[in-house]
């Protein structure tokens, strides 16, 4: 345990495993900004053109579809690194456990969906969470799944 002293020696606390943090008097401000722009930079995304959403409502992923192969590894990494995003940015979770599904043998429509929520991550990227000091705290929460047109495992609400 440190005392009041060495955590005053160390400052602010300003990133922590990739999440910037922003200690103010009402609350704190996390999100992941600086590690999306490198994750665009490192897919040679950074000029792609964003997305209001992260996946289409009319895109259907399924295990058994023709394509042209792409490189599994790239597409590992890809997903690996949206997977680390979730902590901070659980609107995406849905369209990337769905894309991850396919990481044995990805081809080029799995790419796109892929890179559909990096742009959507490029346009939304200053998003983040806010931990209010106050005591009225309230959580709201969305959930928009669509089980029954699953192609992968049929799943029935």
């Amino acid at each position: 345990m440190h005392s009041e002293f060495e955590m005053s020696m160390m400052g602010e606390l300003n990133f922590f495993l990739g999440l910037q943090i922003k200690q103010l008097k009402e609350g704190i401000f996390i999100n992941q900004a600086k590690y999306i722009r490198d994750l665009l930079k490192r897919f040679n995304m950074e000029e792609a053109k964003t997305m209001k959403t992260s996946m289409s409502s009319s895109i259907k992923l399924d295990k058994n579809k023709k394509g042209k192969p792409i490189d599994s590894t790239m597409y590992r990494g890809m997903i690996g690194s949206l997977l680390y995003l979730i902590a901070s940015r659980p609107n995406i979770m849905y369209s990337v456990c769905l894309c991850a599904r396919f990481q044995s043998c990805p081809k080029e429509f799995d790419l796109s969906a892929v890179k559909r929520i990096l742009r959507y991550l490029k346009r939304v990227m200053d998003i983040g969470l806010w931990y209010s000091k106050s005591d009225n705290f309230e959580l709201i929460g969305f959930l928009d799944a669509d089980f029954a047109s699953c192609r992968v495992e049929r799943k029935k609400q």
